[in-house]
Parts: structure tokens; C-alpha cells; sequence
């Protein structure tokens, strides 16, 4: 059974929390690793260095739309291929456990089914709702 009085509630709170969780990662790439840091990670790796930015500034969209409950279904879906990519290139070869060195992918998958039930459930309360564009016929 679904309380339609707590699960708007239920929502928001997973929408807010996961777009902290976004904005930590951020900050850890941005401030402790440093952008040039992060590029040149990501070309140890084998990935085009131009990806960490673009990884950045998909976390910070990503980050400040699911705070804000702007279109979060969506975003929730989008923001999904920024952490199969950490599973694929880093913490998958690690094993599961997120304690395993370089972190498994135990973690991700978790923040990517957090992500999935967001989609599912909807905006949550409080969710900024921009106009949908109105074409005229």
C-alpha cells in the first residue's frame, strides 16, 4: 500500500539527499582532486581528459536540479550514466565491497537504484515545476 500523505515527503527527502550526495562528489573532484586533477585521473584511466569537466558539470546541473525538484524524474534517469561510468571504469574492477581498495561498486549501484526509485515515485513535495512549452497547433 502507497500513504499518499508521507510518500511526496518520502521524495523530496530522497531527491534532496541524492543531490547532496552529487554535490559532495563534485567537491571532491573540484577541491580535492582539482579539475586538472580529475582530467588527468580520467586519462589514467584511458578516457579523454575533456570528460572529468564534462563529469563536473553534469554533477552541478545534476546536483542544484534534484535540490531544486527540477524536472527530478528526469534528471534522476540522466544523471544514471555519470555513475555507471564510475562502476565501469573504477569501482567495478574493484569487486563489490565499497571498503575493497579503490572502492567496489557496491556503492554506485546503491546510489543508482536510489536514482531509479526517485524516477519512479515522482518529483516529491516542494519540486519546482518549470511551464512545459506550449505549442501553439
Amino acid at each position: 500500500m502507497i500513504d499518499n500523505r508521507t510518500t511526496p515527503y518520502a521524495a523530496l527527502l530522497l531527491r534532496v539527499v541524492l543531490g547532496i550526495l552529487f554535490f559532495a562528489h563534485l567537491g571532491l573532484k573540484y577541491f580535492v582532486f582539482t579539475p586538472a586533477g580529475t582530467a588527468h585521473f580520467f586519462e589514467s584511466l584511458g578516457l579523454p581528459g575533456a570528460l572529468a569537466y564534462i563529469t563536473m558539470v553534469w554533477e552541478l546541473l545534476g546536483a542544484i536540479a534534484l535540490v531544486l525538484g527540477i524536472w527530478p524524474r528526469l534528471v534522476a534517469i540522466v544523471m544514471i550514466p555519470v555513475l555507471l561510468g564510475a562502476i565501469v571504469t573504477v569501482h567495478g574492477p574493484a569487486g563489490f565491497f565499497f571498503t575493497d581498495a579503490n572502492g567496489g561498486w557496491e556503492y554506485p549501484a546503491f546510489w543508482i537504484v536510489g536514482l531509479i526509485v526517485l524516477a519512479l515515485t515522482g518529483d516529491g513535495k516542494y519540486a519546482l515545476k518549470p511551464t512545459p512549452i506550449k505549442v501553439p497547433a
